[in-house]
């Protein structure tokens, strides 16, 4: 999975499909990540909470799965497919299948010896 927290992204499915938003947190191990404005949840809470002393209802974004969403490209601005491959001075990079436009270094160049 090649999402990270603070990646722009965009939702492909589900009822907020279209919806862009900035990965919030990501859980690798069940492939799940948290965008900011989608799937969004309300609950009831009594006066006295912590968070809102006065009660009402408070939001928060929950989970959904990484399938469901895809990198914005850099240069077009628009849902795109990723791939990896090595740079001419060999660091590995992150690019964009369509316009082929680099997205972000993975890992430095190895030393040679």
């Amino acid at each position: 999975m090649h999402i990270r927290k603070g990646d722009l992204v965009e939702v492909i499915c589900g009822d907020d499909a279209k919806t862009r938003g900035k990965v919030l947190s990501v859980d690798r191990k069940n492939k799940q990540l948290v965008v900011e404005g989608v799937n969004r949840v309300y609950k009831h809470v009594r006066r006295g909470h912590p968070k809102s002393p006065q009660g009402g209802r408070l939001h928060t974004e929950l989970k959904i799965d990484a399938s469901n969403v895809m990198l914005i490209c850099p240069q077009t601005g628009k849902p795109t497919r990723v791939g990896v491959r090595f740079a001419a001075d060999g660091t590995k990079e992150l690019f964009a299948k369509v316009s082929g436009a680099k997205m972000r270094d993975i890992a430095p160049a190895k030393k040679k010896v």
